[in-house]
C-alpha cells in the first residue's frame, strides 16, 4: 500500500499569500514561496542480491525476490510535455543491505503532481528476467535519469554493474543500456533491440580499464522539429587516469541506436572528462555540458560545453564555461556529489545555463553562468546562494541542479546547510543544534525573456524539515542501515545529485530526506529513519504574473 505523506507549506511571495498558508522559510532565508512536500517513496518488491554474513558483496546465483523498504537515494525527474504528470527514478536499496551499496533503480509514477506508486525498473534482475544468469541479472543498477518524447514515452540510460569491492571476482564489470516505458514508468523495456550500447566482454568487476560510468539521457521533445523524438545517450568510459565521454543516437524512438562515438579528446578539454549532461534547445540543437578535471586531482576543474547542430553526428566547438575548485566539506562523512548541472532553454535557441559549486576558501558556494549565443561565450559567474552567515561560522551550499522550462522559466536548486539542526526525533541526539550540518533544499528562480536569465526574488527554502545526513543511525538484525559509498562504510552516501524539473505551472524538485519515520522497527525499538524521496511542488505563480 502506498504510504504517501503530504505536507502543505506556504508563505508570502512577492506580496502573494496561499490560502491557509503557514510560514515556510525559517531563519536564514530572506525570501519564501508557497510549496508542498510529498513523500514519493514507498515500500515495494522486486529482485535483488542478499549479502552473506562475513562478506561485503553478494555471490552469483543468489538473486531472489525481496523488498525495497529501506533507503531511496539519488534521484531524477522529468515532466511529460504539456502536463503536470511526471516520472522520477532513484536508487532503491535492497532489504537491509544498504551499507554494502546494494541497490537497483526504481521509478515513481506522479500524476497531476501527486505520487501514485513506485516499482523496480525491470530487465536487470532475476525476478523480471526469470534467470540467475549474469547478465541479464546484475547485482546493481544505477544512475537515475529520465526524459520524455512527444508521444509520452519516457527513456533512461542505465548502468547495470556487478559489485567490485571486497574480494568480489564477479563478471562482467558493467554495461550501458537504454530502457523505455510507455505507461509512466510502471513497465520498462530494453531498447536497442535488447542489446547493450556498450559493454566490455568478459571483463572483471575489479578491472581498472574500460569502466563505464555516469550515463545520461536527453530526448528532442519539440513537436514538428526535424529531429523530433530522437534520443541521445551519453556516458563516461574510464581508463585509469583518462576518462572520455561517449554518445549514441536513436532516430527510431529507442528501437535501435547508431554506433557510439567518442566525443572528447585530450586536445579539446584535457584527459579526464566526465559527468555529462545532454540537453536540447528550442531549435533542436543538442548540447553537452560536462566536467574536465586535472589528472592528478590537484588544481581547478572546468565546465565545458559543446554542441551538435546535425543530430549528434558532429560536435564543436568545445568551450570552457566556468572554472571551479571542489574541496571535501567540513564535518561531513558523506561523499560529495556531482559539482555541476547544465540545461538548454526550450524557449530561446542558443540560451544555455550552468550551475556549479566552488570552494571560496572557507565554504562551498553555488555559482551561475549562462550563454545566449549557443555556448560560444559565457557570462561572468554570479553567486546564487544569498545566505548571510554569522561571523566565523560559514555554512555550505552544494550539489546544484539547474532546469529550464516553458516560457523562459529557469530554476536552480541546491542542498543548503544554513540552518542549524533542529531538536527533532529524526535528528540523532549528537547532532541536535549542530551548525553547518543538517540539510535543506533551497530554490532560486530565474526568468529569461530573451536577453538572458535574471533572478526573481531570493533563495527560498522548499523543505518543510531539515534532515540529518547521518541517519539512518539505527541497525536492523545487527546490520547498520547507513547508506555507504565504500565497502568499509567509512564514507556515507546521500546521492550524487537530485531531480529538478519545470512544467507549464510548477517547479518540481525531488530530493532526499531522513525526517520521515519508516514502518521498519530498529533493533532496540523505534522506527528507522531511512533516506526517503520527497517531491516538492512550487507553483510558478509564486513568482509573479508572467513567470
Amino acid at each position: 500500500m502506498l504510504k504517501s505523506i503530504v505536507i502543505a507549506s506556504a508563505a508570502l511571495a512577492a506580496g502573494l499569500a496561499a490560502p491557509g498558508a503557514a510560514a515556510a522559510s525559517g531563519p536564514g532565508w530572506a525570501s519564501s514561496v508557497a510549496f508542498t512536500n510529498q513523500v514519493a517513496s514507498s515500500p515495494t518488491t522486486g529482485g535483488g542480491y542478499p549479502v552473506p554474513p562475513g562478506q561485503t558483496f553478494p555471490n552469483p546465483g543468489t538473486c531472489r525476490a525481496g523488498t525495497f523498504d529501506s533507503n531511496h537515494s539519488e534521484s531524477w525527474l522529468a515532466v511529460k510535455p504539456g502536463t503536470e504528470d511526471l516520472v522520477g527514478n532513484s536508487k532503491f536499496f535492497f532489504e537491509t543491505y544498504s551499507k554494502f551499496y546494494d541497490f537497483s533503480l526504481g521509478s515513481y509514477r506522479i500524476l497531476g503532481g501527486t505520487p501514485i506508486g513506485d516499482n523496480q525498473v525491470q530487465g536487470y534482475d532475476c525476478v523480471s528476467t526469470g534467470t540467475q544468469a549474469m547478465p541479464p541479472s546484475w547485482t546493481d543498477l544505477t544512475d537515475p535519469n529520465v526524459a520524455f518524447d512527444t508521444k509520452g514515452r519516457v527513456y533512461q540510460t542505465t548502468l547495470p554493474f556487478n559489485a567490485f569491492w571486497g574480494k568480489s571476482t564477479l563478471h562482467p564489470n558493467g554495461a550501458i543500456d537504454v530502457s523505455y516505458s510507455d505507461d509512466m514508468g510502471q513497465h520498462w523495456v530494453k531498447g536497442n533491440g535488447g542489446k547493450d550500447l556498450e559493454q566490455s566482454p568478459n571483463s572483471s568487476a575489479r578491472q581498472a580499464g574500460h569502466v563505464e560510468d555516469k550515463q545520461w539521457i536527453a530526448v528532442n521533445d519539440i513537436p514538428g522539429n526535424r529531429y523530433q523524438d530522437h534520443v541521445y545517450a551519453t556516458w563516461d568510459v574510464i581508463n585509469a587516469k583518462t576518462t572520455k565521454i561517449r554518445v549514441a543516437v536513436s532516430r527510431d524512438r529507442g528501437q535501435s541506436f547508431a554506433k557510439a562515438i567518442t566525443l572528447t579528446s585530450p586536445s579539446q578539454s584535457g584527459p579526464a572528462n566526465s559527468n555529462s549532461y545532454p540537453s536540447i534547445d528550442a531549435a533542436g540543437n543538442v548540447y553537452l555540458g560536462y566536467v574536465s578535471d586535472p589528472v592528478n586531482g590537484k588544481g581547478t576543474s572546468s565546465v565545458f560545453v559543446t554542441r551538435s547542430t546535425d543530430d549528434g553526428v558532429h560536435w564543436g566547438p568545445f568551450v570552457r564555461a566556468a572554472t571551479f575548485t571542489v574541496q571535501r566539506l567540513p564535518n561531513t562523512t558523506f561523499r560529495l556529489g556531482i559539482p555541476e548541472s547544465f540545461a538548454a532553454s526550450p524557449t530561446y535557441p542558443g540560451h544555455l545555463y550552468v550551475a556549479y559549486e566552488t570552494w571560496n576558501g572557507t565554504s562551498m558556494d553555488i555559482m551561475f553562468t549562462q550563454s545566449t549565443d549557443g555556448g560560444l561565450t559565457w557570462s561572468a559567474p554570479v553567486k546564487v546562494n544569498d545566505n548571510v552567515d554569522a561571523p566565523g561560522q560559514p555554512t555550505d551550499q552544494f550539489q546544484p541542479e539547474v532546469a529550464a522550462g516553458p516560457n523562459g522559466a529557469v530554476a536552480v536548486a541546491f542542498y543548503d546547510r544554513r540552518a542549524p539542526c533542529p531538536n527533532d526525533p529524526s535528528v540523532l541526539p549528537a547532532d541536535v543544534g549542530r551548525a553547518n550540518f543538517c540539510i535543506n533544499t533551497s530554490l532560486q528562480a530565474y526568468k529569461d525573456t530573451g536577453s538572458g536569465a535574471v533572478p526573481v526574488g531570493g533563495n527560498s527554502r522548499i523543505t518543510d524539515f531539515s534532515w540529518d545526513p547521518e541517519q539512518p543511525g539505527q541497525s536492523v538484525g545487527g546490520l547498520s542501515q547507513r547508506v555507504c559509498a565504500d565497502a568499509n562504510c567509512a564514507v556515507g552516501f546521500i546521492g550524487d545529485y537530485f531531480g529538478l524539473a519545470v512544467s507549464d505551472h510548477n517547479i518540481y524538485a525531488m530530493f532526499v530526506s531522513t525526517h520521515y519515520p519508516s514502518d521498519v522497527t530498529a533493533d532496540g525499538g523505534g522506527p528507522v529513519y531511512y533516506q526517503q524521496q520527497v517531491l516538492a511542488t512550487v507553483p510558478r505563480s509564486d513568482f509573479g504574473t508572467g513567470y
